[in-house]
């Protein structure tokens, strides 16, 4: 007898523990498969750390191959899924399509980050969902605190060194609390010429500091904010956000170059259009995490409305911890339904308390339900996180231990670029790359820390200006050469809606595209690639990876297949080996582009003109909208998100 399939979708902390825990008791007896864009599990409680240099990228991440020896790791995004076939559709970090068939299915696909319908604030504010999101962060704060040092106009310096951070949460408060350290230890170094001092702000609609959490707790936060000199103003929000500030709800305007979106989450996209019973956004299981009606199908973490069997009527958060208990209870139900367990479980959950890392020594916490504040609550606060963390124990501990003795490396890595992690995207796990699968890209790559540093001179720090914006956005999915197809609610399978999809219908209407000032040749028909991102998909094309297309006055991407077409930058090489001929010559004052399929090479065509008999001529900017100067990044498509009350918490 052939042994059961079960397909597990996302390795956040309710997947992670749902692998973990069915790998233990199932013993060989049945496949595990895991589905996730990334090789790793994230410790997200950790984040801000990372992005105030407290500990390493690395340290917060696990490895799911080392840590789940008997599971299979398959690396992709969910695309469609055949209810009634019991078949997952995926596509890889290349492209490349895959199916899955399961026995059992478990969705913990977890969630992305929740916008409002603020204007201004999709172009211009980052969210803190992902690792490439902190990493960005940190470079983006350490060069705005430079160049405050260097410059002249003490209104430009205010400026710069002026952070606002939106949602005072679990996760936005750490953010204020830790940033305010990290950018005081820059400026004592290097104090700026105004004698000024990094002001952080700290805002929320809501009445106090962690709304929802114990009041003690947040008298203890709110405390320790204000003393290290946060500007936590409660009942405040933004009501837009510019490139030179944000305009708050009670009128005041704040000019900054940083934004950063903490107002909460809302589930993964993908469980949407599954057809099934859906509760704001979450799809609703009974209390064994069984779809019903589908026995096979089971969800737990951010993406299920579990009931709450501790306050009736209810549902669990979405918080980490109910996540990682979550997974636990699947597991074990999962294994029951195939006959390789004990009976089933309904998930029943008392919370034991919280904690909060507030930087250094300090820190709230309630272990029990004792309110602790100071060291007591910090030394409880890390050994929380160390006896949570499923590996990297020690290297955190060392990580903790050498930043308490030695001096912290601020500097600028530029792995991260402001246009790789837009605020509204279904995978904030993920940045975003030029020219990467599933995605046509309209603006010549741009990369290097170079790059960056042009995006937040000229382009507001952390968006750009009117007519600016944030190179590499992705092209709306559909178009030829994309995998993305509409959603059939009702229909027994479904599909993953793409970004632009998702924005229809909400304020701001339809997308626009983004129009750069001399857009390079497109590729032959087919060059379109597939949805995914290389090399395991950490941070959506892995860390610092480059665009396949030859940089301006660099070495051109060699031996590239797939039919995707040859940037040729002035100055660069041509790339070599493309299917069907020799190299592209550099087209502006060069020769002409040899072996192009279907039609007569490319002339010498002053402005780029593309080559004759090519699939499309190169699109024109609507009359409306003027193209931006040679010195301009394609701007991001502006989009907003409906309010949605059920995701208020922080995993």
């Amino acid at each position: 007898m052939s042994r059961p399939r079960i397909v597990i979708v996302g390795a956040g902390f309710a997947g992670y523990r749902t692998a973990r825990t069915l790998s233990r008791m199932t013993r060989g007896r049945a496949h595990v498969t895991l589905l996730n864009p990334t090789d790793y599990f994230l410790y997200l409680p950790l984040l801000p750390q990372v992005a105030a240099g407290v500990l390493e990228p690395r340290r917060v991440t696990v490895s799911l191959s080392d840590t789940l020896p008997d599971v299979r790791l398959v690396l992709g995004e969910a695309d469609r899924i055949d209810l009634d076939g019991q078949t997952l559709h995926y596509t890889g970090p290349e492209g490349d399509g895959g199916t899955l068939a399961y026995d059992r299915l478990v969705l913990a696909a977890g969630s992305v980050n929740k916008l409002l319908p603020i204007p201004g604030v999709a172009e211009y504010a980052h969210g803190f969902r992902g690792l490439p999101e902190a990493l960005y962060l940190r470079d983006h704060v350490t060069r705005q605190v430079e160049l405050a040092a260097a410059a002249d106009d003490p209104k430009s310096c205010a400026a710069r060194c002026t952070f606002v951070v939106v949602g005072a949460g679990y996760t936005g408060t750490e953010v204020a609390a830790h940033g305010q350290m990290f950018t005081d230890a820059q400026v004592r170094k290097h104090p700026l010429r105004q004698g000024m001092r990094p002001r952080w702000m700290l805002l929320d609609v809501a009445p106090r500091v962690l709304p929802e959490m114990d009041e003690k707790l947040s008298t203890t936060a709110d405390r320790v904010l204000r003393q290290r000199g946060v500007d936590v103003r409660m009942g405040t929000s933004v009501k837009e956000a510019t490139p030179d500030g944000v305009v708050l709800t009670d009128g005041e305007f704040v000019e900054t170059r940083t934004l950063v979106w903490c107002v909460g989450v809302r589930p993964d996209p993908l469980v949407e259009s599954l057809g099934l019973p859906m509760e704001k956004g979450r799809l609703l299981v009974d209390p064994h995490l069984q779809v019903p009606g589908r026995p096979e199908l089971f969800a737990c973490g951010d993406v299920a409305a579990v009931p709450d069997l501790e306050k009736p009527g209810s549902y669990t958060p979405m918080t980490a911890q109910h996540a990682w208990r979550h997974g636990k209870v699947a597991a074990e139900n999962v294994a029951a339904s195939l006959g390789l367990g004990g009976a089933r479980k309904p998930y029943r959950h008392r919370d034991l308390g919280f904690v909060v890392d507030l930087g250094g020594a300090k820190a709230a916490a309630n272990p029990l339900g004792v309110s602790l504040s100071g060291v007591p609550a910090g030394a409880v606060t890390r050994g929380y996180h160390l006896a949570a963390m499923p590996g990297n124990r020690v290297r955190v501990a060392a990580d903790w231990l050498l930043d308490a003795v030695l001096p912290r490396q601020a500097v600028q890595l530029g792995l991260v670029r402001s246009w790789s992690v837009p605020l509204d995207t279904s995978s904030p796990e993920l940045a975003r790359v030029p020219g990467g699968p599933e995605r046509r890209q309209d603006a010549s790559a741009r990369s290097g820390p170079g790059a960056a540093i042009e995006a937040d001179t000229h382009g507001g720090g952390t968006g750009a200006g009117p007519g600016q914006g944030r190179a590499g956005d992705e092209p709306a999915k559909g178009q030829p050469g994309s995998r993305a197809t509409q959603d059939q609610p009702g229909s027994g399978s479904a599909q993953r809606r793409s970004e632009t999809e998702l924005a229809k219908g909400r304020p701001g209407g339809e997308p626009t595209r983004n129009w750069p000032a001399d857009e390079p040749a497109k590729g032959p028909l087919g060059s379109g690639s597939a949805k995914g991102q290389p090399g395991g998909e950490p941070t959506k094309g892995r860390l610092g990876g480059e665009p396949a297309g030859s940089q301006a006055g660099g070495e051109p991407a060699k031996g590239r297949s797939g039919g995707e077409s040859a940037r040729n930058q002035p100055g660069g090489e041509p790339a070599m080996g493309q299917p069907g001929g020799e190299s592209a010559k550099n087209q502006p004052g060069g020769e002409p582009a040899k072996g192009q399929p279907g039609g007569e090479p490319a002339k010498n065509q002053p402005g780029r003109e593309p080559a004759k008999n090519q699939p499309e001529p190169t699109p024109q900017p609507p009359p409306d909208q003027p193209p931006p100067g040679p010195d301009t990044a394609p701007g991001p498509v502006k989009r907003s998100d409906a309010p949605d009350d059920s995701a208020k918490g922080d995993s």
